[in-house]
C-alpha cells in the first residue's frame, strides 16, 4: 500500500481519567468531550475542532493496579510528539506550561529539532517539537 493516513485518535490508558482529562485541557484548551462509563472501564474522548480535530482520549480500567504510573522503559509507548512550526511555537508551548504550573524539561536545541517535554499525571511524556 502506498498511501499513508493520518492518525484519527490517541487512546492513553491512565489511572484518573478526571485529572488527565483536566491536563489536556488545560494545555490544549477546551475541548469537546464523549465520556462513557462501561462495568470494566471509563472512557473521555477529547476532540478539538481549533487543533485540526485532534483527538486523544484517556481510559482507566476498574481492574487496573493504580499504585503504578506509566514507564517508558517497558515495551508500549515512549511519549507522544506534536509537532511545531516555528521554534518559536515550541518555546510558546513552555511559556503555557510555564503558566499553568506544569514541570517540563528544558526547551532543547539540538541539530535536528528544538523540543520541550511534559509529563501527563501518569507520567507520560508530551513533546512538542519543531524538526529542523
Amino acid at each position: 500500500m502506498s498511501k499513508t493516513y493520518p492518525i484519527h485518535h490517541i487512546t492513553l490508558t491512565v489511572n484518573d481519567v478526571k485529572a488527565n482529562t483536566e491536563w489536556f485541557q488545560n494545555v490544549f484548551g477546551p475541548a469537546d468531550l464523549v465520556e462513557r462509563e462501561f462495568d470494566d472501564f471509563s472512557r473521555t474522548r477529547m476532540t478539538w475542532p481549533n487543533l485540526d480535530d485532534l483527538r486523544i482520549a484517556v481510559m482507566s480500567h476498574n481492574a487496573a493496579d493504580r499504585t503504578s504510573k506509566f514507564n517508558p522503559m517497558q515495551p508500549g509507548l515512549d511519549h507522544l510528539g506534536f509537532e511545531c512550526k516555528t521554534p518559536e511555537e515550541v518555546r510558546e508551548w513552555a511559556t503555557r506550561l510555564d503558566g499553568l504550573g506544569y514541570v517540563h524539561g528544558p526547551v532543547e536545541d539540538v541539530p535536528y529539532a528544538v523540543t520541550v517535554t511534559a509529563r501527563t499525571p501518569d507520567d507520560i511524556a508530551i513533546e512538542f517539537f519543531f524538526p529542523k
